[in-house]
């Protein structure tokens, strides 16, 4: 049963006051008892709408809990998703500031650029291959506003999937061009090895995780458009980020790409 709007509203503006101040909220499951999926991504939508109203610009959708191992820990059969907006967006070895960071990690992920919509009902396999126009490497920066990083599956999905930030690399390829199932991945923190996996980590496949999230979208009527980008779910473990922190992510057939960290944490403002 669906948890009364005042409770849902009042749960969007505890991420959303977390967000803004940097004090970070306890779990909300706990703060609120008997949310649900169907809650949490109601959450997602209010601060959605807050974001769009303040100016922001969707630019596509990333993709959480690919792997299996975390969605056991979880207790979820399944991924989730939130939303990417252009204010998150990062170019190889650009600096990110930390003040626009919570309690970040990074990530290494292989990104999808649509060339064509996905509107059709229940795309598949070939729909998706079909509508990518290019894949390029990608480090997530993804953060939490839940204390701690103390989360479940509702509170992820209602914190954007606990998102942050993203860098692209800057050197598309031809998904024909490239095996994303066998191609390697290391992350190197200035050099030194701190996560390792491959695209089969990602699902299986990581165009399968595309694929699951084209037709959620469609079944939700919000299809996945042309210029879309897909962050399509981590190929590895991911590594708490300090103040001045460099890392690089090379992906076989893919290239490189560097996340680089500001040195200096100014506070949150707050408004």
């Amino acid at each position: 049963m669906p948890s009364q709007p005042a409770v849902l509203a009042e749960a969007a503006a505890a991420l959303w006051d977390a967000a803004r101040t940097g004090r970070y909220t306890q779990p909300l499951r706990v703060s609120y008892p008997g949310l649900d999926a169907a809650d949490a991504y109601a959450i997602q939508r209010t601060n959605t709408e807050r974001r769009l109203a303040g100016g922001r610009r969707v630019v596509g959708r990333k993709i959480g809990l690919t792997a299996r191992a975390v969605q056991a820990q979880l207790g979820v059969d399944q991924p989730d998703f939130g939303v990417l907006f252009d204010d998150m967006s990062f170019g190889d070895a650009e600096p990110i500031p930390m003040q626009q960071l919570d309690q970040p990690k990074v990530e290494a992920e292989i990104a999808f650029v649509l060339g064509r919509d996905l509107d059709m009902a229940n795309p598949g396999h070939a729909d998706v291959i079909k509508a990518v126009d290019h894949v390029l490497p990608a480090i997530e920066v993804v953060g939490s506003r839940i204390a701690g990083w103390d989360i479940r599956f509702v509170d992820t999905v209602a914190d954007n999937a606990s998102s942050g930030a993203f860098v692209l690399g800057g050197s598309p390829r031809l998904l024909r061009d490239v095996d994303l199932r066998l191609c390697g991945m290391v992350m190197s923190r200035r050099g030194e090895p701190v996560s390792v996996g491959a695209g089969a980590a990602c699902l299986g496949h990581p165009v399968n995780a595309v694929v699951w999230l084209a037709r959620t979208m469609a079944a939700l009527g919000q299809p996945l458009r042309a210029g879309d980008l897909v962050l399509s779910g981590a190929l590895g473990p991911m590594v708490p980020v300090a103040p001045g922190d460099v890392f690089e992510t090379r992906i076989n057939g893919l290239g490189n790409v560097k996340a680089v960290f500001e040195a200096a944490a100014a506070a949150k403002e707050s408004r």
